[in-house]
């Protein structure tokens, strides 16, 4: 399949249950808390993809478009905001996307966003769009493996989803890779073209005309939280550093390793209780 045909596919991407569960609640209150959906929207990429579309569709008209959560919750009406977590796809079951261990992806995806943010931090880069970007990078993977299982099975079998030799991988034998699915569902919904580069370049930050520092940070991000979900050891994490990437961000390995926000000995789907 093509990379167009691939993103004019309806995609049905599934969130964490306690999450919407959680918004749920809160979007019963009779004040909700903006902080508190801040919060919990910031730990769903789906649901927070499906909020930044809406934000940036043609009936709010915005001068700019909006590349994070909190202004995009200021712009959405307590009654829109519960039509898109009720009509959410839930994650209820392993099978919920072919090949790929949710609870793991939601746990990544939140690390990275994560990361993303501190890093962001440490060179001067818009820290919002950074966790913007680290939180949806990875949805095209989860695009892929809804729109062909048997062939992302293939993929599969020879590197795990979050092998960090995915990306050649899947541009081998698909033509096109997750970054690239991520950056035009990104595109599509009409975000920021800084989010959409980084997400386009994540994998390979010196291949875009311009360079996008943001794409340096989600590689390291991801660099890291991929290290972590593969338990790599002390020397391990040596040889596999971007020190290249770094070098131009001007970041070495204990300036990436030290922004390591979360202890993940918690279980996963507590995760929404460790955003801020």
């Amino acid at each position: 399949m093509e990379l167009n045909a691939l993103l004019a596919q309806p995609a049905a991407l599934p969130s964490l249950p306690r999450t919407v569960a959680l918004l749920m609640s809160e979007l019963a209150q009779p004040e909700p808390s903006l902080r508190r959906m801040n919060q919990l929207f910031g730990t769903d990429p789906a649901l927070a993809a499906r909020l930044l579309e809406l934000a940036n569709s043609p009936a709010f008209q915005m001068p700019r478009q909006i590349a994070g959560i909190p202004q995009a919750l200021a712009l959405l009406g307590t009654g829109q905001l519960r039509t898109l977590v009720t009509s959410a796809p839930l994650g209820t079951t392993s099978r919920s996307v072919p090949g790929i261990n949710m609870q793991q992806f939601w746990r990544y995806s939140l690390n990275t966003a994560k990361l993303s943010r501190s890093l962001a931090g440490l060179v001067h880069h818009d820290q919002i769009a950074a966790y913007t970007a680290g939180l949806l990078h990875g949805l095209g993977e989860l695009v892929i493996h809804l729109a062909d299982p048997e062939k992302a099975h293939s993929v599969n079998t020879l590197v795990a989803p979050l092998d960090m030799r995915r990306s050649k991988v899947e541009q081998r034998i698909f033509g096109y890779c997750y970054a690239n699915v991520s950056a035009g569902l990104a595109r599509r919904w009409q975000l920021p073209e800084v989010v959409v580069d980084a997400l386009q370049y994540q994998d390979a930050p010196f291949e875009n005309k311009a360079y996008e520092p943001l794409a340096g940070v989600i590689h390291l991000a991801s660099w890291r939280a991929r290290a972590r979900e593969a338990g790599l050891n002390e020397n391990e994490l040596a040889v596999s550093f971007p020190g290249e990437v770094g070098l131009v961000l001007g970041l070495d390995i204990d300036m990436v390793l030290q922004q390591d926000p979360i202890d993940w000995n918690v279980r996963p789907e507590a995760a929404a209780d460790y955003v801020v």
